[in-house]
């Protein structure tokens, strides 16, 4: 299974990660990667980018070392309403939207309600992907995050990062979550969560549980470049108008 896509990686704008844009392009190139997402943390995040930085992305290039590039954002969720820390103002202009819980940027709450913030977010119609439900600081109900990905045709992301060793616990609910997602039939993103360069692209962990699980290469949607481009660009025609949301 070859893996062409990582939509999930960070820049030294993040305020924690260590590599440039150009860093990272390269590392992705050198990688097979032929598209990049620049998903920089949004501005609720200690560190992270103020507004003017998601406001000027449209002067990045379309390519860099060969490799095309989508600039966008990981959005946070900020409530247990499900609402984000970008502007869709912002959100409108972007390439590829990321959306996930990060515990300085959310309250916590029940089971309960984390998994209804975390839906709320995916129902969201400038969310493009949800990212790693699988971390253990927020309880959520994996089943209905699997289901309702399914339902609504969102893809939801096995983070290669959170399956590292510092992140206890994220196995044992990443493969539960792979396993209902087998079983949902919902659309798969794998991402690498790279905050330095020699880690875009890097998704062997996240490989070895979907191949444990039996997670085929067709539900997996950056096995290629042309389907994600193509979701992406339904995602945008699909969407209400900035009037209108």
């Amino acid at each position: 299974m070859e893996i062409v896509v990582d939509l999930h990686t960070h820049t030294i704008s993040s305020g924690h990660a260590y590599s440039t844009l150009a860093d990272n392009a390269l590392a992705a190139s050198r990688r097979g990667i032929k598209l990049l997402g620049m998903t920089d943390h949004g501005p609720s995040m200690p560190g992270a980018p103020h507004l003017y930085h998601f406001g000027n992305l449209e002067i990045l290039p379309e390519e860099l070392h060969g490799v095309t590039i989508l600039p966008g954002v990981e959005a946070n969720i900020t409530s247990h309403e499900g609402e984000l820390d970008i502007p869709i103002r912002y959100l409108a202009r972007m390439k590829v939207v990321l959306v996930g819980l990060h515990e300085i940027c959310y309250p916590g709450g029940t089971t309960e309600e984390n998994t209804q913030a975390y839906i709320n977010a995916m129902k969201n119609p400038f969310t493009d992907m949800m990212v790693h439900p699988g971390r253990p600081q927020f309880e959520l109900d994996l089943e209905r995050i699997a289901y309702t990905s399914a339902e609504l045709s969102i893809p939801v992301e096995i983070n290669n990062s959170s399956l590292s060793s510092e992140k206890k616990g994220a196995w044992g609910n990443c493969r539960r979550f792979a396993r209902y997602m087998l079983q949902y039939q919902g659309p798969i993103i794998l991402g690498s969560d790279a905050h330095f360069s020699d880690l875009v692209g890097g998704f062997d962990h996240a490989l070895s549980l979907v191949h444990e699980v039996g997670i085929k290469e067709n539900q997996i949607l950056n096995t290629s470049a042309e389907r994600v481009l193509d979701y992406l660009a339904t995602r945008r025609k699909n969407r209400p108008s900035i009037l209108e949301a």
